[in-house]
């Protein structure tokens, strides 16, 4: 697939996948005789993969690093599986952050809406 092909179908642009590339977050392209980029199904499946995490609020230092540990093979799967069991942690918890905002937002606008908010200075949120 070429990069425009790519694009499309991830919603990313050109330079994030360049990006993604450089940084070492995804493979390698290979290229073809051209000098084109031509991206494979395992390619698209990090690509596809790296999305999902960043869209979480995975940072790129953890991806990269699992990368890192996934190319060196079958004797890193522990630490693989320590680096995914920690962000899992981290995301319950900011889940658990957002619920809580969430829950203040509702019962702030169902205040607003049966006409009970009035200026409170000790509590603007």
């Amino acid at each position: 697939m070429t990069i425009n092909e790519v694009s499309k179908r991830f919603g990313l642009s050109h330079e994030t996948l360049r990006y993604y590339e450089r940084i070492g977050l995804i493979p390698m392209i290979t290229r073809n005789k051209s000098g084109i980029r031509d991206y494979s199904e395992k390619d698209c499946n990090w690509i596809e993969s790296v999305k999902c995490m960043r869209s979480s609020g995975l940072p790129i230092e953890m991806l990269i690093e699992y990368r890192t540990l996934y190319e060196k093979g079958n004797q890193t799967i522990d630490a693989r599986k320590d680096l995914l069991i920690e962000q899992h942690k981290l995301l319950i918890s900011k889940m658990e952050d957002m619920k809580s905002t969430i829950a203040r937002l509702e019962n702030k606008i169902e205040r607003y809406k049966n006409g009970l908010m009035v200026i409170d200075e000790d509590n603007f949120l």
